[in-house]
């Protein structure tokens, strides 16, 4: 199985083949690891499709611990980004909410805004960049028509003002403008922390921009709603906002706070359903018990299981990638076998010659491995992925050494018995796997 040889950089290699050993997702690279999940992918560049032509969205994304969640919305993500939309991503916390008195929804919407990402700033802190895009759009605008640009502005902005939220959110953006005509520095970063959701008081946000809201527990949704709108009036093409670790919302043991998340979610899910937040995709990864349990899980919530409920149609053999819920399937064992050799490839930084285990080695590694650990390994490829990692870096550190003589010598072990349920605490080391 022979890769096609496209030298990889070695800084690139290292981040991916470090991240895989920590047991965290790599961020770049990701398409040199990409294995199997063809109708997924598909199913959300339609979406993508969708958000940039005005309408909205919204998909479940279902998986257990290792089962590929973290690497399929990170791949979406970057898909997003190719294609002019404007990101925002977050893992939910304990102190990071969809709904909480305490600022756990606005701690929330900071780590969005923090993330905001757009196809020339991937890794984030693109929110400045954003806004200058819509002035320099409008100033450019302001020319053609001959008229000044606080007109074009202002016109644009109107739109915006119908929305909840909206009057402050354009005069937060007109601020600004006139920052960035008059050289005021100062009032531009104060524009952006509003923006971001970072100032803690009215009090605050009425002395340095002369308004009278800000961003608190209560209008998260909406100003991602504002958010959508604004980056389409800047020249991008839509907004994607992904979501991950919902398990999070199941594991809360106060009953009325996991209600009123769920309550929250309920609408997000029906303005996305309904297309009434224009431009806007929400991406939610969350595992089965999330989803599943009625007692805890969203089915407990009878609103959200009418609405999230699978088609009683599906069976064996057939699919439905068209209702919000997507069930990531298990990788299978050619899958698992492709995926070996792209790591192998990555490990050779795309040369061949390099290669430290040829096809016939990958093959006895999958038997090794299905020796010792039994057909769940499929299940979770974290184990093998790891296992075949360290195969790789002692051959490396080995030269006399050959597969075969490794794999004679030494059991390899999992670092947790593949019987036990794999939580959160064991990582998304297998999320990488697509």
């Amino acid at each position: 199985m022979s890769q096609p040889e496209i030298s990889i950089k070695p800084r690139e290699r290292d981040a991916i083949i470090n991240s895989l050993r920590a047991g965290v997702v790599p961020r770049i690279g990701q398409p040199l690891i990409q294995v199997g999940r063809v109708s997924e992918v598909k199913a959300l560049i339609k979406d993508i499709d969708t958000i940039s032509d005005k309408g909205s969205t919204i998909r479940f994304i279902i998986g257990e611990y290792g089962s590929g969640k973290t690497f399929f919305l990170q791949l979406i993500r970057s898909i997003a980004l190719e294609k002019k939309l404007v990101t925002v991503h977050a893992d939910l916390n304990p102190d990071r909410r969809l709904f909480g008195a305490g600022g756990q929804a606005r701690a929330l919407y900071q780590e969005l805004m923090k993330n905001l990402a757009t196809r020339s700033k991937p890794e984030g802190g693109a929110m400045e960049a954003v806004v200058e895009r819509f002035v320099t759009k409008a100033m450019d605008d302001a020319k053609e028509e001959g008229v000044a640009p606080g007109v074009v502005i202002k016109r644009q902005l109107k739109e915006l003002e119908e929305m909840v939220g909206g009057y402050d959110f354009a005069q937060v953006i007109h601020a600004f403008w006139e920052g960035h005509a008059e050289g005021k520095d100062d009032l531009k970063s104060a524009a952006v922390r509003w923006l971001r959701g970072e100032f803690s008081t009215k009090t605050e946000a009425r002395e340095y921009l002369d308004v009278r809201t800000i961003v608190d527990d209560a209008s998260v949704f909406d100003h991602l709603k504002l958010m959508s709108r604004f980056v389409m009036l800047a020249g991008y093409s839509g907004f994607l906002v992904v979501l991950d670790e919902l398990v999070n919302l199941y594991k809360l043991t106060h009953g009325p706070s996991r209600t009123q998340n769920y309550e929250q979610l309920l609408r997000i899910v029906n303005d996305c359903l309904q297309g009434t937040a224009s431009g806007m995709g929400v991406i939610l990864g969350g595992t089965p018990e999330f989803l599943l349990d009625t007692r805890r899980g969203l089915y407990s919530y009878e609103a959200l299981r009418s609405r999230l409920s699978e088609n009683n149609f599906v069976s064996d053999g057939t699919q439905d990638f068209s209702q919000p819920v997507i069930r990531l399937a298990n990788l299978a064992p050619e899958d698992i076998y492709v995926l070996l050799g792209k790591l192998r490839n990555v490990f050779a930084s795309g040369q061949q010659d390099k290669y430290l285990i040829d096809d016939p080695g990958l093959q006895a590694f999958l038997d090794h491995c299905n020796k010792k650990l039994g057909s769940a390994y499929f299940r979770t490829p974290r184990n093998i992925t790891k296992s075949f990692l360290d195969l790789l870096a002692v051959l490396e550190q080995s030269p006399g050494k050959s597969w075969k003589d490794i794999l004679t010598d030494v059991a390899i072990a999992p670092d947790k018995d593949i019987s036990e349920p794999v939580t959160e605490s064991d990582g998304e080391l297998a999320d990488f796997t697509l």
